[in-house]
């Protein structure tokens, strides 16, 4: 108060308090009865809200749990009869909401603190010195950060109205406070990326499942050409054979190499011809091993 009347201009009141039924006074430049006036106001305040006779860090960790505790105490006394009236206080209320005007649908942002931008590449956010980690959903959003007790509030303003980002026990500059989740999966290799489809005939390619998905990927990089014509023939012949065995198919393809014009179509028919019939085994009888024969003459 000492530096707002000998520095600065006399502040006019703020008037969308009204809306809340306030009004807020500041004292004039060098004038001791306002100043004194806002003192007085400060010191009643300090002595109701914290009253020097009673010390609640022995009964409360922390803060949240005074305000639970403050919150479970108001919950008590409004639910049952006041002495005076007669009547419980929480009735009593909902008549009197009737004549209260109604407060504005979204508070004013000041009320939720500073204001921060998240990191477009990592999501974190820096307040006095200390960095802390935000939900990847945010990257680039501005988000309103203040101080309740010994956490600090994160608060998203959409359109939908303020939504709670995230709480972080306040820390000290150095020691980070990340959350592992909200950095989101970690992001592919430049070997090991999913294929997206770019228009439709590529999503109706992909579509038919995680060998096709191979097949793309092993054809790019053996370098193939004209892999679009060979991607349309592989939807129409899903179509015609069923996703499956075309998916089965393309996986094979892929593994063997095999990329050529029919090269598909001659998978699809030889794996349903071998469906067929009896499975070929290898038996006793007969060997593809050459055999020593050629060696008779060797040395004489």
């Amino acid at each position: 108060m000492d530096r707002v009347c000998k520095a600065d201009p006399p502040r006019a009141p703020n008037f969308k308090f009204r809306e809340y039924g306030l009004t807020v006074a500041t004292c004039v430049v060098a004038d001791p009865e306002s100043k004194g006036g806002s003192e007085a106001t400060v010191r009643i305040s300090a002595a109701d809200l914290v009253p020097c006779d009673a010390n609640l860090l022995a009964a409360y960790e922390s803060f949240a749990a005074l305000e639970a505790a403050c919150l479970a105490f108001c919950a008590q006394v409004n639910g049952r009869v006041h002495a005076s009236t007669h009547r419980v206080p929480v009735e009593m209320l909902a008549e009197e909401q009737l004549r209260l005007h109604r407060l504005p649908t979204h508070p004013y942002t000041a009320a939720f603190g500073v204001t921060r931008i998240v990191g477009a590449n990592t999501p974190v956010i820096t307040v006095d010195g200390c960095a802390y980690s935000v939900p990847h959903g945010f990257r680039g959003e501005t988000v309103w950060v203040r101080y309740h007790g010994e956490q600090v509030i994160v608060v998203h303003v959409g359109p939908s109205g303020p939504v709670e980002v995230y709480r972080h026990e306040r820390t000290t500059p150095g020691n980070p406070r990340y959350v592992e989740a909200h950095f989101g999966p970690i992001p592919e290799g430049p070997l090991h990326r999913t294929p997206r489809p770019g228009n439709a005939a590529e999503e109706a390619f992909l579509a038919i499942g995680s060998g096709a998905a191979l097949w793309l990927t092993e054809a790019a990089a053996a370098g193939v050409t004209r892999p679009r014509p060979k991607m349309a023939d592989a939807v129409a012949l899903a179509a015609l054979h069923g996703t499956a065995a075309v998916d089965w198919a393309l996986g094979h393809a892929a593994v063997m190499g095999r990329f050529d014009d029919g090269d598909l179509a001659s998978i699809i028919a030889h794996q349903a011809a071998a469906g067929t019939g009896e499975p070929r085994r290898a038996s006793e009888d007969h060997t593809l091993q050459p055999g020593t024969s050629a060696w008779e003459g060797f040395g004489q």
